[in-house]
């Protein structure tokens, strides 16, 4: 069975939200942001690595990437670090790794996964996964993860559920996007919604169906390309991805299938840690509530910061100062609201991130 069970990591963002410490030339899934010597794509590989053979990982990433993942995961081959010449959003990547897999292996039942999420249950999040993907192996639906909201989220996308009782797989009822605080509220309170993990578990011949059925324009990109596992895959996968639309896989294909089915879970201590109030929620925090990572920072009337500094030998000193990021990298020193970190992105859109004195050289 586990010969026949596959895990394949998305780790092409840039994870613009946590500027600067994520870089376009390394983004957040390949930094140490919870200061525990272990970046989250090594953290994901670990948290699957329990009931995933090591020769059947694969890792969907940028070409500018490919180094620094088996830098980070040297126990992968290079030929598992499958790589896109451009952005085109999840559906051409994930068509990518399915169509590749069913040639490979036409019985394989794979998860897909994002490479920077958090998940503090790891016994619970592992008896979920191997229960899905025995679940797939034999049911022809398109699987997905829901996560019980703790509150209400505006940053997550929601899954609505029809709730049977003691049935742990049940059919989707609607995708919703990111809500307004109020309808969050709402989502929270009516007890059939769930946070949107952008987890997927499915067999390859059921997503390989539902990409010719809902997304032909895409999935006939990569399932007519006859290279596969040769010197020329490569030159024929670049001309699939260049003639792509960019679509995402939620509104591809997921959005529209009547196969969708949630698996509903309750325990798992998950976060996507999407921003950097994301981050500080899972940090430790001293008595003021302040989260240090630095080796000599002084605080004086300050709460509830996330300091962040990545030079070892310099002093930091913040004095009356409360609820606020603080980034420090060897060239951009960010200092911004905790509660307002959404604007870092648009301020990497406006090009704050070409300002650095390193770029004026």
């Amino acid at each position: 069975m586990a010969s026949n069970q596959f895990c394949i990591i998305m780790a092409g963002g840039i994870g613009s939200r946590f500027w600067p410490l994520s870089r376009e030339e390394k983004p957040k899934q390949f930094v140490d942001a919870l200061g525990i010597g272990k970046t989250f794509i090594q953290l994901t590989y670990e948290r699957f690595s329990h009931f995933i053979p090591d020769e059947n990982f694969l890792v969907m990433t940028g070409t500018g990437y490919k180094a620094l993942v088996l830098e980070q995961l040297p126990m992968l081959h290079p030929e598992q670090v499958l790589t896109e010449p451009c952005r085109r959003n999840t559906a051409p990547c994930i068509a990518y790794a399915m169509f590749k897999l069913l040639r490979r292996n036409p019985h394989a039942v794979a998860i897909v996964t994002p490479s920077d999420q958090y998940i503090g249950h790891e016994t619970s999040f592992s008896q979920v996964m191997e229960e899905s993907l025995s679940y797939v192996a034999t049911h022809p639906v398109l699987m997905t993860v829901g996560i019980a909201p703790t509150y209400p989220a505006t940053g997550y996308g929601y899954i609505q559920c029809k709730r049977e009782c003691g049935q742990p797989f049940v059919p989707v009822l609607h995708f919703k996007e990111k809500p307004e605080l109020p309808t969050a509220a709402r989502y929270l309170s009516e007890g059939t919604y769930y946070w949107n993990s952008g987890m997927f578990i499915w067999s390859v011949q059921t997503i390989a169906q539902a990409f010719r059925q809902h997304l032909p324009e895409v999935g006939s990109l990569f399932e007519q390309i006859q290279t596969y596992d040769t010197p020329m895959e490569q030159t024929d996968v670049n001309k699939a991805f260049e003639a792509s639309p960019s679509i995402s896989i939620d509104y591809g294909i997921m959005e529209k299938a009547s196969n969708v089915y949630v698996r509903c879970t309750d325990n798992l201590a998950w976060s996507d840690v999407g921003t950097w109030g994301a981050l500080y929620g899972l940090l430790e925090k001293d008595e003021h509530e302040n989260s240090i990572s630095g080796s000599y920072v002084s605080l004086s009337d300050a709460n509830h910061n996330l300091i962040k500094e990545t030079n070892p030998n310099k002093r930091v000193i913040v004095d009356g100062l409360s609820n606020y990021i603080i980034a420090d990298t060897e060239d951009i020193l960010m200092i911004c609201p905790l509660g307002n970190e959404e604007r870092i992105k648009e301020l990497v859109k406006k090009g704050a991130e070409i300002s650095s004195p390193q770029d004026k050289k």
